[in-house]
């Protein structure tokens, strides 16, 4: 038995063992892993050598590209002086305090504390831990319902999923929890009434948004959740004016209002923060994917001194503030994320960002004209078609034929990874990406664009 074993491969052992995130578990033995054994900048190599330009920079995260040695002597460096220690109890770690004093230096609009956690997902859950705390801290029992959008993604813990505004997270797993509202998406392709200008349509967004505070009751009401750039739910563009307009309805009511930046932060949009770029006020901010360029798992909560002071004195009255995870602020995390601002810094990343920019997003318009795409979205390094059956009326393909899926699967024949979410197929390569590379990229996808067309075409 051993020696059958041994002899296995990894995609055999994989379907044996691996329950897969994200993934149709009844097919995959019968589709199996793509195995990827090795990274060196915007490139991954499966176990044949046969290399992929990583369109979506692994899960939106590996800013810095595969191989970027700084971060593996970071790493090792604090391994080997202080592998593993906690922030519970009074006790702290010098990187650990290194780092949340630069994100505090760093943040768009004044930030009075950091909480370090291990994922997105986490730091959103703690965000939503604090509102109810805050609100029971403040004498408002009742103010603890939470508004998210249509097709946003915050996370999949139990109460990020509830938040998450797209139907497959939340499908036979009982959510979403009580006390989520939902405010409409600001796609304008999708959603703008007939001859309605993106500001009429922010308008009217904002409107709606004020028409369910007010049903529910200002009173009930505690805190609106917003990405800058809708990520998973198909790279969605705020249409002109959105947050100012939203803005001005939450700060009327005393609603908190929370960014999520797990995506757009360290440079995604061309500037360090979606917050920066989209003109946004928030009470709390998190971060993560970016923050350590993947290489570590690690996020953060930046709270200001609104939300921290309730929170401090509840804590004195009860005695502690009853929340943490064993490997927030892991030591050898947090070494991988300060080593990675210090590159963001010394390379300028920004200007990289918005110098090349500009080549993904011109390149992305000129499938315009193409037959299947209907809508090209995007800012900075990252973006999206949309895949519509008709251009003219904008119908969608239907679901059963997978059109999306059909196309980021011929995308990764022909070298390229990307992620469908729907019909939309999204583009987030590493920052690091050179002009060069991105025209590679784009050349490798329209081959795969055109095949899928002409597939199509003969069914």
């Amino acid at each position: 038995m051993q020696a059958r074993a041994s002899n296995r491969t990894i995609a055999e052992k994989d379907v044996d063992s691996v329950l897969h995130p994200y993934t149709n578990l009844k097919r995959h033995p019968e589709v199996g892993p793509l195995v990827i054994t090795r990274g060196q900048g915007v490139k991954v190599f499966d176990e044949s050598g046969k290399d992929y330009i990583e369109g979506l920079a692994g899960l939106w995260c590996t800013s810095l590209g595969w191989g970027e040695e700084r971060l593996v002597e970071a790493a090792a460096r604090q391994m080997r002086q202080l592998p593993f220690y906690h922030l519970f109890s009074h006790k702290t770690h010098d990187v650990g305090v290194e780092l949340c004093a630069r994100l505090l230096e760093m943040a768009p609009v004044p930030m009075s504390k950091v909480f370090l956690a291990g994922s997105g997902s986490e730091a959103n859950d703690t965000a939503i831990k604090l509102i109810h705390y805050r609100s029971n801290a403040l004498g408002l029992p009742n103010k603890k319902k939470i508004i998210a959008r249509d097709k946003a993604y915050h996370g999949v813990t139990v109460a990020t999923a509830s938040l998450t505004g797209l139907v497959n997270n939340q499908r036979s797993f009982d959510l979403p929890i009580p006390g989520v509202l939902r405010a409409g998406c600001p796609h304008h392709y999708r959603f703008a009434k007939e001859n309605e200008s993106e500001e009429d349509f922010s308008t009217r967004l904002a409107e709606e948004l004020e028409t369910l505070i007010l049903a529910e009751g200002p009173e009930t009401v505690a805190a609106f959740f917003a990405e800058p750039v809708m990520g998973a739910g198909g790279v969605i563009v705020p249409p002109a004016g959105y947050f100012p307009k939203i803005q001005a309805v939450l700060d009327r009511h005393d609603v908190l209002l929370v960014v999520d930046e797990v995506i757009c932060g360290f440079g995604r949009t061309g500037n360090m923060f979606g917050t920066e770029t989209f003109d946004i006020r928030p009470d709390m901010m998190t971060l993560a994917k970016g923050l350590s360029s993947g290489y570590a798992p690690i996020s953060a909560l930046m709270v200001n001194e609104r939300v921290y002071a309730p929170v401090a004195e509840e804590s004195g009255r009860i005695g502690v503030f009853g929340h943490g995870y064993t490997y927030g602020g892991h030591p050898v995390s947090a070494a991988v994320a300060v080593e990675t601002l210090n590159i963001y810094a010394e390379r300028d990343i920004l200007s990289h960002v918005r110098r090349v920019g500009p080549v993904l997003q011109d390149g992305l318009r000129a499938f315009r004209d193409h037959p299947l795409v209907g809508e090209v979205r995007g800012i900075g390094l990252i973006g999206a078609l949309e895949l519509v059956a008709d251009k003219r009326s904008r119908a969608p393909f239907p679901p059963e034929l997978t059109v999306g899926a059909r196309v980021v699967a011929k995308a990764q024949n022909k070298g390229v990874i990307l992620r469908a979410m729907g019909d939309a197929v999204a583009f987030a390569p590493p920052l690091v990406i050179s002009e060069a590379e991105i025209t590679e990229l784009l050349r490798r996808f329209g081959a795969a664009l055109d095949e899928a067309h002409g597939e199509l075409g003969r069914e």
